[in-house]
């Protein structure tokens, strides 16, 4: 039985009479796994960054900001950063001294819950979620969000008794129910009277497209994992990527974006991709002390599970189901490293503190940078003996717009790495910006010298029409997005339909010498009526929406899109793509072919559909003749520098002195 906490022997007398009868009261002791500490540290002390990061909030709130994230790496001390921001944020009137810390999982309220113990004992701590029930009175509540939307308990919550709204995890800020509870406390739009509104993320970006802005209108500090790394306070990284083999062609997607659970489950968890799972962490990780395991479901851990033990690894797992008493003594054991594998599915992307990890296995494929991010950080936190993680990520069939390990530093998902640590990352980003198609694989401990090591790698279009006739360009994106996009050029793409055209395209910095990321925007125009004073039959382009990778950008334009097109028009699954060209589109075509010649009959409906013949002129009209010029012109240059190389190699190799007979 735990022990009873002193403190909530101090709530007052009229924030017990706030009580229902009916309620059901427990000691915060009684919800919390394991007992917070008997005595409180003098004084927490501060981490640089941490000090840096509450001055940051400090500075924007004497501006008159209210609603303000915190972008920092797992790993970083989020919780005690807004912890210690309880005391030093003023209230905005003398009554409003209370403060709110919002979660979404039991594992993130309890562990705030500790925190504030520490460093508040003389303050009154109350927690809602599930059959416990705060007073609304107290000086630091912290609630779950499914809690505090439940029946009617926001109303005994006073807004102008409260100075300061914490929200966990804040990348889900905008679903609806932290919405209902920020409306609640006049947070829905800045106010002068409202509280002061700091959320705190590692990934401060949605998948589904929806904007933070309706939420947070200032990202006001940022360090990234990288960062961290470098500065260490997390512990060193090193990356390998492994083929599964699993085939995730007919794996659809939810309305989130991200892959049907059960689909997946269906083709991830088979008895060869497992066993390439679990052959591959006994080749690349078998002296790894802690190792943990991302899977899909229930089914898929179970699965994997079986596998390791069969090959004599004691692997255990844990997943929402586990009962509570056997989940505390697997996550204790674990903890103690008893055992080397932990597998889970869902339970430890978020809020759980294991720093004892080594080893990262991902062994479930996602279509989400941010869930990626999660997963790889439960294994950066620093552990005494402990070097760095090894994160292993099992990548899967390409064309289905996954992320991988490489896409989080602007990398090809194809791009295959080995052992790779941070900087070997970073160089080859850095290579990839320099000299974009070139082809490489990044293997352990590789260098300058054998990052230079490449061969340039063209695709060769022989005509225009080979151009437009290639919809390689298409899969990437169309894996990602339910639309029909169109390739146009190396990094646009199109989306048109009756009445309007969005373009999504990437913009590198415009000075070499600024170290900024390329962006990728989305641009919108639409269809003006004609008349004799109209220059053009189109609107001003209008920048919809900027972001920093092409799936955030491209989830966000296929909601913009939703509401300007008919999903009938833009959808590649509509029926009538699939019905034979029109006769106006194969005239068309057949005229940009040339088919007087004999060697190249003309197109017909049995050719060519509906929707292959619009992608086709689509591209026609956006710009495919600039671009095969532009790719033969890369062609002709690359063939020089190969020349130029061969040329280099052989003055080399009549330099080298080596023992055996000379070349003539």
């Amino acid at each position: 039985m735990l022990p009873s906490l002193p403190w909530l022997t101090r709530i007052t007398r009229s924030a017990l009479c706030l009580l229902r009868p009916q309620v059901r009261r427990r000691t915060l002791a009684s919800v919390v796994n394991s007992p917070p500490p008997v005595l409180r540290e003098e004084a927490i002390r501060l981490r640089e960054y941490q000090e840096e990061c509450i001055q940051s909030v400090l500075s924007y709130l004497r501006k008159g900001h209210k609603r303000l994230g915190i972008s920092l790496a797992t790993g970083s001390g989020k919780t005690v950063i807004f912890t210690q921001l309880i005391d030093r944020i003023e209230p905005p009137t003398p009554n409003a001294q209370q403060t709110l810390i919002l979660a979404h999982r039991r594992e993130l309220v309890e562990q705030a819950a500790r925190h504030c113990e520490r460093a508040y004992p003389g303050k009154s701590i109350e927690i809602e979620m599930g059959e416990t029930h705060a007073t609304g009175a107290a000086d630091i509540t912290i609630a779950s969000v499914r809690s505090m939307v439940s029946g009617d308990r926001l109303s005994k919550y006073r807004p102008d008794r409260f100075k300061l709204v914490l929200v966990d995890e804040a990348h889900h800020i905008v679903a609806p129910g932290y919405l209902q509870v920020l409306a609640h406390f006049d947070l829905a739009e800045k106010k002068d009277t409202s509280p002061a509104l700091v959320g705190v993320s590692a990934t401060f970006s949605r998948f589904d497209g929806l904007r933070l802005g309706a939420a947070i209108d200032h990202i006001v500090y940022h360090k990234d994992y990288v960062d961290m790394i470098g500065e260490k306070w997390l512990s060193d990284v090193m990356f390998t990527t492994v083929k599964s083999k699993a085939d995730l062609s007919r794996v659809n997607s939810g309305r989130d974006g991200e892959f049907q659970t059960g689909q997946l489950s269906d083709a991830v968890n088979t008895e060869i991709t497992n066993d390439i799972t679990v052959k591959a962490w006994l080749s690349e990780a078998a002296n790894r002390k802690s190792t943990l395991v991302f899977c899909v479901d229930i089914a898929h851990v179970t699965s994997l599970t079986s596998t390791f033990r069969k090959h004599g690894i004691d692997a255990h797992y844990i997943t929402g189901s586990t009962k509570k008493n056997v989940r505390a003594e697997r996550l204790e054991a674990f903890k103690n490293r008893e055992y080397p594998v932990l597998l889970n599915c869902g339970v430890f992307t978020e809020g759980t503190d294991m720093p004892n990890i080594d080893c990262v296995l991902l062994a479930r494929p996602t279509k989400s940078r941010n869930l990626l991010v999660q997963m790889i950080g439960r294994g950066m936190r620093l552990y005494p003996g402990k070097t760095d993680c090894h994160v292993i990520d099992m990548v899967a069939s390409l064309g289905t717009g996954i992320v991988t390990v490489p896409t989080l530093f602007g990398l090809d998902p194809s791009e295959m790495v080995k052992e790779a640590g941070l900087n070997d990352m970073k160089e080859l980003k850095e290579k990839r910006e320099r000299e974009p198609d070139s082809s490489s694989q990044l293997t352990a401990s590789a260098s300058a010298e054998a990052l230079g090591d490449h061969r340039l790698d063209f695709t060769h279009y022989d005509t225009v029409q080979d151009l437009i006739e290639d919809t390689s360009g298409e899969r990437h994106v169309r894996a990602m997005s339910p639309n029909a996009w169109v390739q146009v050029d190396s990094h646009k793409y199109i989306l048109a339909a009756k009445g309007g055209i969005l373009t999504l395209e990437r913009h590198s910095p415009t000075k070499t010498s600024e170290k900024v990321a390329p962006s990728f925007v989305v641009i919108w125009k639409h269809s003006l009526p004609m008349t004799e004073a109209s220059k053009s039959p189109w609107s001003r382009p209008r920048t919809v929406v900027t972001a920093s990778t092409l799936s955030d950008a491209l989830h966000a334009a296929d909601t913009f899109a939703s509401t300007k097109f008919d999903r009938i028009f833009i959808a590649t699954s509509s029926p009538w793509r699939r019905s034979p060209a029109s006769e106006g589109q194969l005239q068309f075509l057949n005229r940009l072919r040339g088919v007087s010649d004999d060697d190249a009959p003309p197109l017909t409906g049995d050719d060519i559909t509906k929707g292959q013949a619009g992608d086709m002129i689509t591209k026609v009209k956006f710009g495919a003749r600039g671009r095969f010029e532009k790719l033969q012109m890369k062609k002709r240059k690359g063939e020089k520098e190969v020349e130029k190389g061969r040329r280099l190699k052989e003055m080399r190799d009549r330099e080298t002195v080596q023992v055996g007979p000379l070349q003539a």
